[in-house]
């Protein structure tokens, strides 16, 4: 009797643990504040828990920003027909989304806007508008 008990409580708290390692988008992103840029990827990063991809944008005064763009899972954006080959590095691309909390370069992507004009969502964890 003592070992299925024991057994159901040590994975009732690994489960725990890999629950509280996923963060939500209101822990790290403020949907009050969107943001929106045009720039060249630098870099994809194809991994879980989320794809990364990386752009530089040429802010008003000339300087050289790099953004860092959480999108969804890669099995999320395959679903969306996205592949590892969907961004590439020189890619110059538009990014919708919302920014950090922590006022760094980060966003949340919401959706990308390629240089052909056609446009792929991110498969962000939020639903909320952006203009």
């Amino acid at each position: 009797m003592k070992s299925p008990v024991l057994l159901c409580a040590t994975l009732l708290l690994a489960a725990g643990s890999v629950a509280l390692g996923h963060h939500s988008f209101a822990a790290e992103y403020d949907s009050s504040q969107p943001v929106q840029f045009k720039g060249t990827v630098t870099k994809l990063d194809w991994m879980n828990p989320h794809v990364y991809f990386y752009v530089d944008v040429t802010d008003k005064d000339g300087k050289v920003v790099h953004w860092a763009c959480e999108a969804g899972n890669p099995n999320a954006l395959a679903r969306r027909g996205w592949k590892k080959s969907s961004l590439k590095a020189g890619d110059e691309i538009s990014v919708q989304g919302f920014r950090a909390k922590d006022g760094t370069a980060t966003m949340n992507a919401r959706s990308i806007t390629l240089s052909d004009g056609g446009k792929v969502f991110a498969a962000s964890s939020d639903d909320g508008p952006v203009n």
